[in-house]
């Protein structure tokens, strides 16, 4: 079955960066589109970056030029590089296979928290 698995977050202070892995199991990687969504308290979650096989990517009015999503087939894994973090940018990471909007196809891995605060 699918598995998703996201690490690399933590609690950073405004300004500062972190990038973030997601390992995908139980999918032809490769051929598959994947994306990066957040969900801050009381929010729903928002679909953040995505990368399309042939890596043309996507990312959100609200993180553009701050974000940068990438991919490494060989690894099965997908990046988020996260710069300039603002406490805006604080919830829980997560990453999956995008099916437009918000919504996706695989079951939510347990995320990661990034939390921004000074």
């Amino acid at each position: 079955q699918v598995q998703l698995v996201e690490s690399g977050g933590g609690l950073v202070q405004p300004g500062e960066s972190l990038r973030l892995s997601c390992t995908a199991t139980g999918i032809s990687f490769s051929i598959n589109a994947m994306a990066w969504y957040r969900q801050a308290p009381g929010k729903e979650r928002e679909l953040v970056a995505s990368i399309t096989p042939s890596t043309f990517t996507n990312v959100a009015d609200s993180v553009k030029g701050r974000f940068t999503i990438s991919r490494d087939n060989a690894k099965k894994t997908v990046y988020l590089q996260m710069n300039n973090l603002k406490p805006e940018d604080t919830a829980v990471y997560y990453c999956n296979r995008p099916r437009g909007g918000s919504l996706a196809f695989d079951p939510w891995g347990q995320g990661t928290q990034v939390t921004v605060s000074s």
